[in-house]
């Protein structure tokens, strides 16, 4: 890659977010990666639909059930898929989250996975709460008349 050329951002998104939770707040959080899970995320394996935030005892924030395809020219010292990963906040933020998701009916899910220009790794967090099934009629509704309106 000569020095000019800018690097390729990956940006995965999780699209049944938006559609199943109203967002409150969001963070963006580094993760700790393992061995060749970087070059599957360059290469776009990742699913995130099933995704989800926990605290452990110690109050680090872990996510869970995001898929990192095994790479595929990997050996035999290739990555667990399904394995947990620390999310890397700083104090305040791991507070806030902390103190707001004891809350009943509130969850912390992965938005999207990217890859900064500096080469790092990193995951849009939100504080979500779920929809009912009537906002998620009114979200498709309101989404159908906007698009005619683009249309005319």
């Amino acid at each position: 890659m000569a020095k000019d050329d800018k690097p390729v951002i990956i940006n995965i998104k999780n699209r049944r977010a938006s559609h199943e939770y109203t967002f409150l707040a969001k963070y963006d959080a580094g993760v700790m990666l393992q061995g060749t899970e970087i070059k599957s995320i360059r290469e776009g394996n990742v699913n995130l639909t099933d995704g989800y935030c926990t605290f452990d005892h110690k109050g680090d924030l872990w996510i869970h059930s995001i898929r990192i395809a095994p790479y595929s020219l990997g050996t035999y010292n290739n990555h667990d898929a399904m394995r947990a990963r620390k999310l890397l906040l700083n104090k305040r933020e791991l507070k806030q989250l902390a103190g707001k998701s004891v809350d009943q009916g509130l969850t912390i899910i992965p938005l999207r996975l990217f890859v900064t220009d500096r080469g790092f790794a990193k995951i849009e967090i939100a504080l979500a709460q779920g929809k009912k099934l009537f906002d998620k009629r009114n979200d498709l509704k309101e989404k159908a008349q906007k698009r005619d309106m683009e249309r005319l």
